[in-house]
């Protein structure tokens, strides 16, 4: 926004110098005005020729008073075209390592629940049954010591 209020700022600047400009022409001799006619032209077609450059440099154009993207080679080899797609490798060998390391924690997690519950007193079915889920819901009220007695 700040951009656009400073080229108003200029515009606006210009247009009155050039209403003071034409005013003073008004007095000048033919051959002079002539001449800075002349150098008028040559300067706007300057400016016109200087400010695509411009934007051509950054990728974009004008083309028939359409903005347009410029996508070409870039001066791209081999090695800098590599070079743009390690990134991109790095982070898919990265996420294959969260997936391996995260399926190894389930399956360490999964064989901790088999082995508690194969070394257990209680056979397999009693962790099945819907009174024995709430039991252990409620808490362990029941004490290995008060089972020997």
């Amino acid at each position: 926004m700040n951009t656009r209020h400073q080229d108003h700022l200029t515009d606006q600047f210009a247009r009155r110098l050039v209403a003071r400009l034409d005013d003073a022409n008004q007095s000048l001799p033919h051959d002079i005005t002539e001449r800075l006619r002349a150098a008028r032209t040559r300067a706007v077609a300057a400016r016109l020729v200087h400010a695509p450059q411009l934007q051509v440099a950054t990728g974009m154009g004008i083309q028939n008073g359409v903005g347009v993207l410029h996508f070409g080679d870039e001066g791209l080899n081999l090695w800098s075209r590599l070079a743009s797609v390690l990134p991109l490798i790095a982070l898919v060998i990265g996420l294959v390592c969260v997936k391996q390391i995260i399926d190894d924690n389930q399956a360490d997690q999964l064989a901790e629940v088999d082995t508690a519950l194969l070394m257990d007193d209680l056979p397999p079915e009693a962790y099945a049954d819907p009174g024995f889920l709430q039991f252990l819901k409620l808490g362990d009220t029941f004490t290995p010591s008060e089972k020997q007695d």
